[in-house]
């Protein structure tokens, strides 16, 4: 009996493989027109991971060209993994991330409640409170990097006029100060993306519910636990997760207003990789870096994916 079930299932499997080769035969001719976007993907996306990976597992001493590389199979890893550095910039990197997404959700999804409500000037509010997300990365950075000084900066003269201090507080030039100042900014920079992500969701909410709900007596918050979150789980489950992507790939802010400084402080994954890149050439080392990073970027995206797919199963049953 067993036989006769392997045998069938095997039968299926053929016919369900026969079918698929025979419809891509049948479709042949809708495989030339992607065929360019493949290639491209395939030289720029395809073999620069490929390298990356490749490249992980040879030793580039500086001053030496590529070519010159020495295979020493997992070393590179082993050494990494075992580096007081690593540690440290990984657990930046984790209070960088979580940090950042956690609170920009939670002031996003508390103007996106706001701004939900019909009020005078609304539009205008809406305009204002975008403004950080459009505005350039890297003028933002030097703006903040301005704000922040010790000698000029606006927040450290204000303090010291109000007698809140004696003398300007070193905000990013501190070990102590300077991750949690440019958390400061990042928030700054990414809430408004997350409260534009959370209106959309919140124009899914059906008004017949809501009213039918306060009809029954429910009060203001069981409205918004009962019938508006759940609307807006797959909303927020998306957004959380590309917040997510952006932070542990976040370069600019870091970079330009601190270059991973004082002492390693405020170097967080992207940024160290940068540096063993480019400023001290080894390449063997950031590669291999890279490849840790791909691997949670792309665990990442998996979940992303499948929130998405969520979303849509839910709407094809609605």
């Amino acid at each position: 009996m067993n036989a006769v079930t392997d045998h069938a299932k095997s039968s299926r499997a053929g016919i369900q493989s026969e079918n698929v080769l025979q419809r891509m035969w049948r479709q042949r001719a809708d495989y030339l027109y992607v065929l360019p976007a493949i290639v491209v993907m395939l030289v720029v996306i395809a073999y620069p991971v490929y390298y990356t990976i490749e490249l992980s597992f040879f030793k580039t001493p500086p001053g030496l060209q590529l070519r010159d590389k020495v295979f020493i199979g997992v070393d590179n890893y082993s050494a990494i993994l075992s580096s007081e550095v690593f540690w440290r910039v990984t657990l930046n990197t984790v209070i960088w991330t979580l940090a950042s997404t956690l609170i920009a959700f939670v002031l996003g999804f508390g103007a996106a409640l706001a701004l939900h409500r019909d009020f005078f000037g609304r539009g205008v509010l809406r305009a204002i409170l975008i403004i950080p997300w459009v505005i350039s990365a890297v003028a933002a950075s030097y703006i903040w990097k301005w704000i922040y000084h010790s000698d000029f900066g606006i927040i450290g003269i204000v303090l010291v006029q109000l007698g809140i201090v004696d003398r300007p507080p070193n905000f990013i030039d501190s070990v102590g100060t300077v991750l949690p100042s440019l958390i400061v900014v990042n928030i700054w920079r990414e809430f408004p993306f997350a409260m534009i992500m959370l209106m959309a969701g919140l124009q899914t909410v059906p008004d017949q519910l809501l009213r039918a709900a306060q009809v029954d007596g429910a009060s203001a918050w069981q409205r918004f636990w009962h019938v508006t979150f759940p609307y807006l789980s797959g909303v927020s489950t998306v957004t959380i997760l590309l917040l997510a992507v952006a932070n542990f790939n976040s370069f600019i802010i870091p970079w330009i207003m601190t270059g991973g400084g004082p002492s390693n402080a405020s170097h967080i994954w992207i940024t160290h990789i940068y540096e063993l890149a480019f400023g001290r050439q080894r390449w063997g080392v950031a590669a291999a870096y890279s490849v840790l990073l791909f691997i949670i970027v792309m665990t990442l995206g998996y979940f992303y994916v499948r929130a998405l797919s969520g979303n849509e199963r839910k709407e094809n049953r609605a």
